[in-house]
């Protein structure tokens, strides 16, 4: 039988009959999918990086009050990316079919209403500052312009996904400067993997909008790397499993981190088995699959810290 095209496939990435449709107010329901809310994937791709170094610098458990500011961190700050990127491409989503759906290019928000909700977010984020110390917050205020150049990345580079993992990730140097005051060499190992490992997933998740792309004029990974995909994002997927065991050792890490590092090198291989240039519409379940790789690289280096420090 032969397989069914990508061109007969809806790629449209909201769910319409979802818990924002049935449980919120229908006046919220555009400000949660414009943040996001709705897809929470991004948020725990956010998240659990942090949550990760959290645990190596704490070696061990991680502190309960840095485990909530660094989780309200990886929400507000997701919402924010999401929002400035929508605001950004607002004239572009509705020619991309992934994308035509979304609140602010199908005119369920106004601009303005984009930009209050924006500054809102903005505010709110802003008053975590008070709860880590004074290199934390410098990191934190560094960020913000990487966060809003990204969603214009895509008009002139074929590496914004580069950029996002620079983004996405941030929060791993946060959480080492805010437990330990200092960020290791190990540490920054363990972060650029973890921007390896974004660009070879964001890749996969990118092929899902090739064709829209280069309709329109605009750049990713996947148009950079075309039918050699798989070869690229494998190449990106050994990077990362290179520099999170380098770095693991560098910061200490004890014996079951590396057993979560040879579980965490099968996931991969089975993403790049089932990865295929030409099957866009696989490219959404691979990505999410990615959570089960940051479920696992912080149960790793939580574990990882608890056994360094039992034989310390």
């Amino acid at each position: 039988m032969a397989r069914q095209s990508s061109s007969h496939i809806d790629l449209n990435d909201i769910v319409f009959d979802d818990w924002v449709a049935r449980w919120l107010p229908l006046s919220w329901g555009p400000y949660a999918r414009l943040c996001r809310l709705d897809r929470p994937i991004g948020t725990w791709l956010t998240l659990l990086p942090a949550l990760a170094a959290l645990g190596q610098a704490a070696a061990g458990w991680p502190d309960l009050a840095r485990l909530v500011v660094f989780s309200l961190g990886a929400l507000l700050m997701r919402g924010i990316g999401c929002t400035l990127n929508d605001i950004f491409d607002r004239d572009i989503d509705k020619h991309v079919e992934r994308t035509r759906y979304r609140p602010l290019t199908s005119g369920q928000l106004t601009l303005r209403q984009a930009l209050w909700f924006l500054l809102a977010q903005l505010a709110v984020c802003a008053s975590l500052l008070f709860f880590i110390n004074p290199m934390s917050r410098w990191l934190a205020v560094a960020l913000l312009p990487i966060v809003v150049i990204y969603p214009l990345c895509k008009r002139f580079t074929y590496w914004p996904q580069a950029v996002l993992g620079v983004c996405f990730n941030w929060g791993m140097l946060m959480a080492w400067s805010d437990t330990r005051g200092v960020v290791p060499w190990g540490a920054i190992a363990v972060y650029i993997g973890t921007i390896a490992w974004q660009i070879g997933y964001d890749t996969i998740y990118a092929y899902i909008d090739v064709r829209d792309d280069r309709r329109l004029g605009l750049h990713s990974t996947a148009l950079r790397f075309g039918e050699a995909g798989k070869t690229w994002v494998g190449a990106f997927y050994v990077a990362t499993m290179a520099l999170w065991t380098v770095g693991g050792w560098a910061v200490g890490m004890g014996w079951p981190y590396y057993a979560g590092m040879a579980l965490i090198a099968i996931h991969l291989a089975w993403q790049l088995l089932r990865f295929d240039v030409r099957r866009p519409e696989l490219g959404l379940g691979l990505f999410r699959a990615n959570l089960w790789v940051g479920v696992m690289l912080v149960a790793a280096s939580v574990a990882g810290g608890l056994a360094a420090s039992v034989t310390a």
